[in-house]
């Protein structure tokens, strides 16, 4: 076994879950990521816990072939009951992807993700409660789609995910002390992103490889009625197999208003029209891995990378929101990123903290 493999589960297991002994852990994971899965259950024993095997991806439904077959055909949903009393009574969590077809579940409605997400929301709330993470295992397919050999996406991968986490974490803690206390904050990008949205009172979080690994990013929740501008997502979203490109969303009072994309608009109507809450945004995060250089269609990797910026409309993260506040709730969560390398600023309270993708406790920020 790649040793590299044996690294990422370590990482996996005592780092992003903190497996204690006795806990009972649920893996899900592709039979193409068979290694990492087998890798993760030595590092289980090893740590004294309970482990339990779902056959899958990255669905509650399984693996894409499944979860194609399913949708394609189910006149409705219902919350699986018996997959959440598992959750219920599960300490954590380990969602392992990878995929043989990337293209694998184009062919489902647009229609049918919506209803299945909505039915399955009871669930997923439970899975979340656990002690989650999601990664992903390096595959040819997944090269194919971020333009890359086999051995240099594994490469990539692997430099992303097997880093010292904790020098991470202190490097984004900058940026959290920043925008933890800030009451607004306001997004430019070229001539169509000019974003304003008050982040007042709401809780900043450090992902430093936990949830998601790779982590690589700060990110809080807008208060969802506050949102006023327009924004230009010039990096392409894989969604449900079918890619969405140069998305345009226009807000007003925090509602998306009118919206665009020059590839596949109807996915993106798809997405807005899962509920009201779709409409609204649920995340605003900051990339702050570097170690992630370029764009791969995987949204794991991409929302991470430095120079951007992303916004997720749908379900915000109970995390993020104070006990006395609603958060914007929704059956979808789907990220969209901004480019903010060039002809870009965020700002915080009036006062510039990254221009053209350098913070400003970075070297060669350009007072």
């Amino acid at each position: 076994m790649d040793p590299r493999v044996r690294d990422h589960a370590d990482v996996i297991v005592s780092h992003s879950t903190s497996i204690e002994p006795g806990d009972r852990v649920a893996v899900t994971a592709p039979p193409v990521a068979e290694d990492l899965a087998v890798a993760v259950y030595e590092r289980l024993a090893e740590a004294g816990a309970t482990p339990v095997m779902l056959y899958g991806g990255d669905t509650i439904l399984g693996a894409d072939s499944a979860a194609r077959a399913y949708l394609r055909e189910a006149e409705e949903f219902e919350n699986p009951d018996h997959l959440q009393a598992l959750f219920a009574e599960t300490d954590a969590t380990i969602r392992i992807r990878g995929h043989d077809n990337v293209a694998e579940r184009a062919d489902v409605g647009d229609e049918q993700n919506a209803a299945y997400q909505r039915a399955i929301q009871p669930a997923r709330t439970e899975l979340l409660s656990t002690k989650w993470c999601l990664t992903q295992y390096p595959t040819p397919a997944d090269a194919q789609l971020a333009g890359m050999s086999t051995a240099e996406y594994e490469e990539f991968v692997w430099n992303a995910v097997n880093k010292d986490w904790d020098a991470q974490r202190r490097h984004q803690e900058q940026m959290v002390e920043i925008l933890d206390p800030a009451e607004e904050v306001r997004i430019r990008s070229g001539d169509e992103t000019d974003l304003t949205m008050s982040v007042a009172g709401m809780k900043t979080l450090n992902d430093h490889g936990e949830h998601n690994l790779p982590g690589g990013e700060v990110f809080t929740a807008p208060v969802p009625d506050s949102v006023e501008g327009t924004v230009r997502f010039d990096l392409p979203l894989y969604h449900q197999s079918q890619e969405i490109e140069d998305a345009y969303l226009e807000f007003e009072d925090g509602r998306v208003v009118q919206h665009d994309a020059a590839k596949n608009r109807d996915v993106l109507t798809g997405v807005l029209e899962t509920d009201e809450g779709a409409r609204y945004l649920g995340e605003l995060g900051i990339g702050m891995n570097r170690d992630i250089d370029r764009f791969t269609y995987n949204m794991l990797f991409d929302e991470k990378m430095g120079d951007t910026v992303h916004l997720a409309v749908g379900m915000a993260y109970d995390a993020c929101v104070p006990d006395d506040r609603e958060p914007n709730e929704s059956a979808t969560h789907v990220d969209m990123i901004v480019d903010m390398s060039e002809d870009s600023v965020i700002e915080v309270d009036g006062e510039v903290v990254q221009r053209d993708g350098t913070f400003r406790f970075e070297d060669g920020f350009d007072d």
